[in-house]
């Protein structure tokens, strides 16, 4: 779907989180989208692979929020990773996990994301999403 000038960009919130038990080990992943506003809240998440990195799980969480739009929107996404945030504002160097890289990319031309740095479990969201993350890595 292409969004005119004329069109309202919907505006989302998207917290997320990835964890792994070991590093590496297995790993895991949670996203909350929200609609600020209003109480609209969902929370996606899964299981990667047995030997994943935290790093890719927060790559993960970030990428899978970003899927789970159905069309353009206007996203603020919050994460305690400065490995992702950092890197996609500050051009930190991406020395490992191209494939993940290559796919974050994409999705962020598709939105206006606004990357934003919290620290680890300092609002609800982050740490509904930490726990939901270390419990998908340890299923």
């Amino acid at each position: 779907m292409i969004v005119t000038e004329t069109e309202t960009k919907p505006v989302v919130n998207i917290h997320c989180d990835g964890a792994c038990s070991g590093n590496p080990g297995p790993g895991g992943w949670a996203a909350l989208l929200t609609i600020p506003g209003t109480k609209k809240e969902r929370m996606i998440s899964g299981k990667a692979e047995t030997t994943t990195t935290n790093n890719r799980m927060e790559l993960t969480a970030a990428i899978e929020g970003l899927k789970a739009l159905k069309k353009p929107c206007k996203v603020t996404l919050f994460s305690d990773s400065t490995y992702v945030i950092y890197t996609m504002t500050k051009k930190w160097k991406r020395n490992a996990n191209q494939d993940l890289w290559e796919e974050l990319d994409k999705l962020a031309k598709v939105h206006e994301v606004t990357w934003i740095w919290l620290a680890r479990n300092s609002t609800p969201e982050l740490a509904e999403c930490d726990r939901i993350s270390k419990q998908e890595s340890t299923k």
